[in-house]
This record gives C-alpha cells, sequence and structure tokens, in this order.
C-alpha cells in the first residue's frame, strides 16, 4: 500500500494535509464533551446548545463545496489558512456567549466554517491534484487517519483541560492548538505532481449539473446522509448515553479516544481495499456492520468495557467511509473539481449530521433516553448499505490484465 508513496514530497503533502485534518476534526469531533458543562454554565438546556451544534454540522458540510469550488479554482492555500484562523478565532469567543445566539455564531457558524474550510473536500482534493493516480488511494487513506488520531488526541486531552482549568479555559487551548497547524498550510499547497487537463474537459459548473443528474451519485449522497446523521448523533451525544447510564465522564471521553484509535486502522485498510475491491462494496459492508454493532450494544448491559468494545468497533468504520466516497466521485468524474463534488457529497452527509445532532437532543427531552434515536441510526445505515449496491462502478483491473 505504502509504496507507492516513495518519494519524500509525496510523504510531505499526505502528512502535512493529514496533521491539519487532526487538528480540525480532533477539535470537531470532541465538541460534545463541551455539551453538559456548557449547560450548567449557561443554563440554556441541552436542547438549545445541541441546536447550536446541529447548525454547525450542517455549516460545516454546507461550507464543504464552496470550499472545494474556491480550492479548485484558486488553489487550497487560502482557504486552509483562513479556515485555521476562523475555527481558532470561533473557538476563542465561544466562552463569551451566554444565549443560544451566541452558540449558534461561534460553534455553528466560525468554528464550523473554519473546520470545514480545513476538512476532507479541500484536502483530499489537493493532494488528489498533487500526487499521481497510484498514491491517490493510499494518500487519502493516510490523510483520513490523521483526522482519526485527531480524534484519539483531542477527546482526552480536552476533558483533562476541562477538568484542569474548565470548560472556558479548555476553548481557549482549543483556539491555540488550531494556530499551531497553519505552518503545514504551505506544504499542502505546494505543487508536487498536477495531473493536466485532458483537451474538451468540462468546466467547473458543467461538472456540477452533470454530477447533481447521475443516479450513482445521488445513491452515494442518500448513503452518505445516514453515515453523518450517525457520527454526529454519536459526537454529540455519547457522553449524554454514558450519563444516563451512570457511568462517568471519563468513560466517554475515551470512547471517543478509542473511536479515533480505531478508526487509524479502518482509515488505513479502507485505503488498501480501495485499491482491491470496488468501494462500492466497502461502504455495503461499512454501512452493514454498524447496523449489527448498534443492535448488539442496545442488548449488551452498559458497563465501562461495554462502551470501549462498542467504540472499537464503530470506530473502524467511523470515518473510513470517506476514502471509498471520495474514491467513486473520483471514478465517476475525475480528480479536477473532486474537491467541489465530494464537497457536495459532505453536505450531504452533514445535513445527515443536523438531524443527527438535534434530534438527539429533542429524544432526550420528550422520552428522557436516546432509544428512538438508537433505532432510526439502525435502520438508516441498513438502508445506507443496500442504495450502495446499484452505483455504477466498473470492476478493479486484474493484476496482469490491461487497465
Amino acid at each position: 500500500m505504502f509504496r507507492t508513496l516513495n518519494q519524500p514530497a509525496l510523504w510531505a503533502v499526505t502528512l502535512s494535509a493529514a496533521g491539519i485534518l487532526m487538528v480540525t476534526m480532533g477539535a470537531r469531533q470532541s465538541l460534545g464533551l463541551f455539551l453538559s458543562p456548557l449547560n450548567t454554565s449557561t443554563g440554556l438546556g441541552v436542547v438549545s446548545i445541541s441546536l447550536a451544534m446541529a447548525v454547525g454540522q450542517f455549516t460545516w458540510g454546507a461550507i464543504q463545496p464552496l470550499a472545494g469550488a474556491v480550492a479548485d479554482r484558486y488553489g487550497p492555500g487560502r482557504v486552509l489558512f483562513g479556515g485555521l484562523l476562523l475555527l481558532a478565532f470561533g473557538s476563542a469567543i465561544t466562552p463569551f456567549m451566554s444565549s443560544t445566539a451566541g452558540l449558534v455564531v461561534s460553534l455553528g457558524l466560525f468554528s464550523a466554517i473554519g473546520s470545514g474550510a480545513g476538512s476532507f473536500s479541500v484536502l483530499i482534493g489537493a493532494s488528489s491534484q498533487r500526487l499521481p493516480p497510484a498514491a491517490r488511494a493510499a494518500a487519502s487513506g493516510v490523510i483520513n487517519a490523521g483526522g482519526s488520531f485527531g480524534q484519539f488526541v483531542f477527546a482526552p486531552l480536552l476533558q483533562a483541560l476541562i477538568q484542569m482549568f474548565g470548560w472556558m479555559g479548555a476553548m481557549w487551548s482549543l483556539a491555540v492548538m488550531t494556530l499551531a497547524a497553519t505552518p503545514l498550510v504551505r506544504v499542502v499547497s505546494r505543487p508536487v505532481e498536477k495531473p493536466s487537463a485532458p483537451a474538451g474537459e468540462a468546466g467547473l459548473w458543467q461538472s456540477v449539473r452533470g454530477a447533481v443528474g447521475d443516479g450513482s451519485y445521488q445513491l452515494l449522497n442518500l448513503g452518505f446522509f445516514s453515515c453523518g446523521f450517525h457520527i454526529a448523533f454519536l459526537v454529540t451525544h455519547l457522553p449524554g448515553e454514558v450519563a444516563l447510564c451512570g457511568l462517568p465522564s471519563s468513560v466517554a471521553s475515551w470512547a471517543l479516544a478509542i473511536i479515533g484509535l480505531t478508526n487509524i486502522f479502518g482509515s488505513l485498510y479502507a485505503g488498501a481495499c480501495i485499491g482491491r475491491y470496488r468501494s462500492k462494496y466497502v461502504l455495503f459492508w461499512m454501512y452493514a456492520s454498524r447496523a449489527a454493532m448498534i443492535a448488539i450494544y442496545l442488548l449488551a448491559p452498559k458497563t465501562d468495557l461495554t462502551f470501549y468494545i462498542f467504540a472499537a468497533g464503530l470506530g473502524f468504520t467511523w470515518l473510513a467511509t470517506v476514502p471509498p466516497t471520495a474514491a467513486i466521485v473520483g471514478k465517476l468524474f475525475g480528480v479536477r473539481y473532486l474537491g467541489t463534488l465530494f464537497g457536495m457529497t459532505l453536505l450531504s452527509h452533514q445535513v445527515g449530521g443536523f438531524f443527527g445532532a438535534y434530534l438527539g437532543g429533542l429524544a432526550l427531552t420528550q422520552f428522557g433516553d436516546y432509544s428512538w434515536m438508537w433505532y432510526a441510526d439502525i435502520a438508516l445505515a441498513a438502508v445506507a448499505a443496500l442504495l450502495n449496491l446499484p452505483i455504477r462502478e466498473a470492476a478493479l483491473p486484474q493484476p496482469g490484465t490491461a487497465s
């Protein structure tokens, strides 16, 4: 797998992109740890804070195609640098917000726009345009693993900072850590090997219109919707689920960290699989496994060990869906506008994320637990698995045959 990344310049681009994603995703995927202390400090209620975080889920997705389009047109440097600055600014001003509207602005807009501009669509699009075709699958797995490593590091780190300095001090620390990633932008923005555009290639808006009308692209986006629902529900409300089970908050932070740790291996494995199997089948098994694991979790006793095993199982596919999803978009439409088109797919992901975060808060308020959210998650994962099967994807060439 890694033999395709056999030049120092290729590793420099890949690891720098992974480092940026480590910060932006580590910050974003750990926000659920702030829900309870925010509620205690502001008294706004779980539903109001969940709404602000849900707006952030949607905003993170909505900025993806826009950031991807700007990066495709003008290069990724300014997009990534501006994104890191916005994420740091949103984190820094959050402690001064004492209303729902204020949290919507700081977490739902500034932080979300910043982390979205420094996320998958721009980073995978930029690396795909700068790496040779043989290196792209491995690179996407490594970059994705960077985001998972961020969750592994940031979840227990932020929990420790909350306990040591309070949630406000933890937010300000997060702003400083975000700014520390800005030197990596220059490396990702430096051209390494950019494919020349073929004659007669469609322009940006022609490519967008063609993608929107493509049945396989539509099925891919519908399946990715369920992925966003699943992830946003868990990162926002897993700490609440742990509390309902009478377990300490450290269980939630370590469960999130375990998800990030196991997804490092899941992401690398996904990067290898899409070089050997059709990506739609990789996605089918990922989504189907989620439905099975949630069903098993609901039947299991709610102990520390149960949460850690559950987190390890879910973590293996957590964001490992990104490499095969991006690979399908690239196969369908090429990599010239991958940042834009994959950004649109991520928007579908985050529409699901909005509902996962917000409906989780409503479910807790209305029913006192998350049971109906778990049932919905099982159903959506099963549907997503089936939706990927009809996607138009050519078989991979066998070894020794012409591609």
